[in-house]
């Protein structure tokens, strides 16, 4: 069954947060997403007032930057609201923009490389293990959390070319692509990340994550075309709709089919009414979706 979210853009004030989660909490919206964009809003410190201010709606992270963030922190930080909110969150990961980490002086030379070593602490710590390692850019020397999780959580990780793609296949726990990735896209990179999954693991549950611009209402398809206008991403097939609650679920059936099993639906940056939005995904798209 296809999960469906919204993602709260973080060029919202973040003020606005509490109706939105209460909006997802209550109209049965399955996931509502949060961004870590610079320079923005953090997102542990939104996923924690999500998380409270809710009782059942899950809050995913898409994603926290790792060059910005210590591994041991990241694991400290999900451990504890894993262990105060079980199951109830969605944790990504990943390179983060570049021109961003350049700007705090975090960039570094192999992202590749960082992110395979981070994926690797960070699983462990959240499983309960000490660890020493001696990375590249990973340093830690006896480490363990003192309150891990009951359970470890899956971490997803953001991904775009094959080389990122193939790596979160084989560490991650799923993959996030971005709103950027049209049908045929996502086709390409289910491929890449499960030939790329051990084979002990190719049985199991791996969740593949895309965003979806998503408008409704009047001037809907216009605000669409705008923003990818905007952003010079008006030339990729399919990757934005306006329109009515039908036209916006078969655009999601569209993107399962090419095998996305979660679609977090991204309103446009002028979206009036956030938590009509919220309302409307959950209880008129949601039901149109299989």
């Amino acid at each position: 069954m296809t999960t469906l979210g919204v993602v709260f853009r973080p060029q919202q004030p973040p003020e606005r947060l509490r109706e939105v989660v209460r909006a997802a909490d209550t109209s049965g919206l399955e996931e509502l997403w949060l961004w870590e964009d610079c320079f923005l809003e953090g997102g542990i410190a939104t996923a924690s007032a999500a998380l409270a201010w809710s009782e059942r709606v899950r809050i995913g992270v898409g994603v926290l930057p790792v060059p910005l963030r210590n591994v041991a922190i990241t694991a400290m930080e999900l451990a504890t609201l894993e262990r105060m909110f079980p199951g109830r969150g969605i944790w990504g990961v990943g390179h983060g923009v570049q021109d961003w980490m350049g700007q705090v002086g975090e960039r570094v030379a192999s992202p590749i490389t960082l992110l395979r070593e981070y994926l690797e602490a960070l699983r462990a710590l959240l499983a309960g293990q000490r660890i020493s390692v001696r990375g590249r850019y990973v340093q830690l020397d006896d480490v363990a959390l003192d309150w891990p999780p009951p359970a470890a959580p899956p971490i997803l990780a953001a991904a775009t070319g094959p080389r990122t793609l193939e790596l979160v296949g084989a560490a991650a726990d799923g993959v996030i692509l971005t709103s950027s990735t049209p049908a045929a896209g996502v086709r390409t990179a289910a491929g890449i990340v499960r030939a790329a999954r051990p084979e002990s693991m190719a049985a199991h549950p791996y969740p593949i994550v895309v965003y979806l611009l998503a408008a409704t209402g009047p001037g809907a398809a216009d605000r669409v075309a705008a923003e990818l206008r905007a952003e010079n991403r008006d030339t990729i097939p399919g990757i934005g709709v306006g329109g009515d609650a039908r036209a916006i679920a078969d655009a999601v059936i569209a993107w399962t089919e090419a095998g996305a099993t979660g679609v977090v639906l991204q309103p446009t940056g002028d979206e009036p009414d956030l938590v009509g939005f919220v309302r409307f995904a959950a209880e008129q798209v949601r039901p149109l979706v299989p």
